[in-house]
């Protein structure tokens, strides 16, 4: 997989992906693609990473695993192929940014356009294998995941960090720069998302910081089908 992470990613991560535990992670995820069926496809396993380069990298959203169902993943958290039924985590995202922002939700569920504007929509675990969530948890996925919180971290630009959910609130500690801005609440699943998710104004928050950064703001307006 190594060759898949662009260039620059690549040099940035150079010591994390020496350790023992990269080759682990690869002949793991190769040998469950040639028994089963894994997502996403293999050439968008980095795809969030192909989407933006180190230093452009303004915002991180931390997602979990990829979607486990046929045709959704992407490599983008959250983010569905288009043209797929948007997912009900993806529905409350669109909600609060309804609420927060006055921007209709879009019949796309595509967070590309995020992306390209600086967002890294970086999941916990980047693969995971077909209708079984939380497979490829606990293989070494989270140490590289890690590894790229606290290295984007290390870097002088502030960053606006997304923490929702348990999963990505445990990498706060990682965040240890005081130029960072840390927005945090709970997951927007539909088991969590009244539990503090709803009514926290994630996107106005994020924007509000960008533009105290000396930044532009972030069109979060996702184009229809």
């Amino acid at each position: 997989m190594s060759d898949q992470l662009p260039l620059q990613w690549h040099d940035l991560l150079s010591h994390e992906l020496a350790q023992p535990y990269w080759t682990s992670l690869q002949d793991f995820v190769a040998a469950e693609r040639q028994t089963a069926t894994v997502y996403p496809p293999l050439g968008a396993t980095f795809r969030a990473f192909e989407l933006i380069a180190p230093h452009d990298v303004r915002v991180v959203i931390l997602g979990q695993d990829p979607y486990h169902s046929q045709g959704q993943a992407n490599g983008l958290c959250f983010s569905v192929t288009n043209g797929v039924k948007i997912p009900p985590s993806l529905r409350n995202i669109y909600k609060e940014l309804q609420a927060d922002c006055d921007i209709e939700p879009s019949s796309s569920g595509d967070l590309t356009t995020w992306a390209q504007q600086g967002v890294l929509l970086l999941n916990t675990t980047l693969t995971v294998r077909h209708d079984g969530a939380g497979t490829h948890q606990g293989h070494g996925w989270e140490v590289f995941t890690d590894a790229v919180v606290h290295t984007l971290g290390s870097l002088t630009s502030p960053i606006v960090f997304v923490l929702w959910g348990a999963f990505a609130r445990k990498k706060k500690s990682l965040i240890t720069q005081p130029q960072h801005t840390i927005i945090e609440s709970a997951h927007p699943s539909p088991l969590s998302a009244h539990n503090g998710f709803f009514g926290s104004k994630p996107f106005s928050q994020i924007n509000h910081a960008l533009q105290a950064n000396g930044t532009d703001p972030i069109d979060w307006q996702i184009p229809h089908n």
